[in-house]
């Protein structure tokens, strides 16, 4: 579950049955969350209901983890991890981690002379 490349591994709710079994759980109907290694790792079940995500208090599997790079429903529920704090709207994009275009605008070359 821990092994990807780049963080936790989403689950197939076939593997999930297997692990439920393993463990003596029913897995009838399916638990819309299991708690492993005394709660350091939770097994959430997707709203379409066909994958489970493996959530750490770092990490998640989900899209929004990977998308937003910041904690998710899933670890500010299970983990009680504070919300990233939101930089304000006057702080320039990209010293917010924001988009950065691969060439710089005509007024960023001006400003660093590079024209």
């Amino acid at each position: 579950m821990l092994e990807g490349r780049i963080g936790p591994v989403t689950q197939s709710v076939d593997a999930i049955k297997n692990l439920l079994a393993y463990v003596g759980r029913a897995s009838d109907p399916m638990p819309s969350d299991v708690s492993l290694d005394n709660g350091r790792l939770v097994l959430v079940l997707s709203n379409k209901k066909d994958s489970y995500y493996t959530t750490t208090e770092k990490k998640c599997s989900c899209p929004a983890a990977t998308y937003h790079q910041g904690p998710c429903k899933h670890q500010r529920k299970y983990f009680s991890v504070a919300k990233v704090e939101q930089s304000t709207a006057s702080e320039p994009l990209i010293q917010r981690g924001g988009f950065r275009p691969v060439d710089l605008l005509p007024s960023e070359e001006r400003a660093r002379g590079v024209a």
